[in-house]
């Protein structure tokens, strides 16, 4: 684990690094916000943030804001990459941004070409968390949240690993690919055109098999021009009503598919997770 560069933050540090990732077959780039309190020798909880389409590792760290309420709360925050990277991993071939290079969409692929590259889910789940609480100074006790594409992967790893996770959140989630033009592009690309193997990657099928139920709050703004189409939130509401599951799902009137949005309510979010990180 390489550090690439380090910045002083609301008396923590902002880290990014670089590794060589087995899962991925590449080489990575994550960001971390380490709290003031590890520079005081104490292991802090993390929270996992998932970025959506186009994204890398620095876009949360630049336009969130979230560090000054992790600072105050102690909480690390690790920002992966959404995809392997390099010269040598295969693209969409019509370069469209919602497959491909920063569209790993948190699935173990197993069709090829993707299969050699594109393990994100492994690397979210095994690899990255190992490398974290060896080299840095956090505790085993994690959570995950995430935005659009990193929505869906913030939900349905939690919901896969209800053991390794205390809490989950989500703005403006991907909760139904298997229903939505995104999601099933990315499913049959990566995973085949077998439905079966679609379903523990889709939040509404996961929560209707039975999911153990975990804290989780979703954020998802009315004006973005995504829910109809991708989003489908009230897809989500309806499995929740029907099996019982609990969910605190809020609608914001105003907001879109932004960082924006995302800087809004990130205070909440954090605060939300602390209550079970800590």
């Amino acid at each position: 684990m390489k550090l690439l560069s380090s910045v002083q933050c609301f008396g923590g540090l902002q880290n990014q690094y670089e590794h060589v990732s087995d899962a991925l077959n590449c080489t990575m780039q994550f960001s971390v916000y380490l709290p003031p309190q590890t520079q005081a020798g104490q292991k802090v909880p993390v929270a996992y943030w998932l970025s959506g389409l186009t994204c890398t590792d620095q876009n949360f760290a630049t336009k969130a804001g979230a560090q000054r309420v992790a600072a105050e709360l102690g909480i690390a925050v690790v920002m992966p990459d959404t995809s392997p990277r390099g010269d040598g991993v295969p693209d969409d071939q019509d370069k469209a941004y919602d497959f491909g290079l920063g569209a790993g969409f948190y699935v173990d692929a197993t069709e090829v070409p993707w299969s050699s590259h594109y393990k994100m889910y492994s690397y979210i789940v095994d690899e990255l968390p190992a490398l974290i609480e060896e080299g840095l100074p956090v505790s085993k006790c994690k959570s995950v949240f995430g935005h659009s594409m990193g929505g869906h992967g913030a939900l349905t790893i939690a919901l896969n690993n209800p053991a390794l996770y205390v809490a989950v959140s989500a703005f403006s989630p991907i909760v139904s690919p298997m229903q939505c033009p995104w999601g099933q592009k990315a499913l049959a690309w990566y995973l085949g055109n077998n439905p079966e193997a679609w379903q523990r990657h889709d939040t509404v099928a996961l929560i209707r098999s039975g999911a153990q139920q975990l804290p989780m709050l979703i954020d998802q703004g009315l004006a973005d021009n995504f829910l109809a189409s991708q989003l489908k939130t009230e897809l989500l509401e309806a499995a929740l009503k029907e099996t019982g599951y609990q969910a605190e799902v809020r609608y914001q009137a105003g907001y879109d598919h932004s960082y924006y949005f995302i800087a809004s309510f990130i205070e909440d979010h954090l605060r939300f997770h602390a209550r079970y990180l800590k």
